[in-house]
């Protein structure tokens, strides 16, 4: 079963279980998909198109959390915190610190680089290896990190 097809059913199970948090964030997420099929001309969309729009919304709505934090409207935030839970359940498991690290020192031993004039390379490769497991401001971190 696609990953599209998980949500479309947990649309379902949401209306039954009147689950307002989760039928509202997995038809949001049904919307944004059906908009980029659209966008690519009916194309179907893989697992991993799936992923990086899930991933694009769960970081939008954690930053939106985050302003609001900062504005002082906690019923706010936790509104989109709890829709961001319901994101990451569709999203892979992320990958921790230590992971990350040994992750990016194969993927740089694997391109032979050594400085950081060869981190636009590594970027490229990691970005895709590790999309969905890791947000990118980490991994540009860590290869600027281990390149220097």
């Amino acid at each position: 079963m696609s990953l599209e097809q998980t949500i479309s059913k947990g649309i379902m199970e949401a209306m039954k279980a009147k689950d307002t948090v989760r039928l509202t964030t997995l038809r949001n997420i049904k919307k944004y998909i059906l908009e980029a099929r659209t966008a690519a001309a009916g194309v179907e969309l893989t697992d991993a198109d799936v992923v990086r729009i899930i991933s694009k919304l769960a970081k939008q709505g954690s930053d939106s959390a985050a302003v609001y934090t900062q504005q002082n409207r906690p019923d706010l935030a936790e509104e989109e915190l709890a829709q961001v839970r319901v994101m990451q359940e569709f999203l892979p498991r992320q990958l921790s610190a230590g992971e990350l690290t040994e992750a990016v020192k194969a993927i740089i031993a694997e391109l032979g680089a050594t400085s950081m004039k060869e981190m636009g390379k590594v970027m490229g490769a990691a970005s895709k290896r590790l999309s969905g497991q890791a947000d990118g401001k980490e991994i540009s971190a860590k290869v600027r990190e281990l390149l220097s």
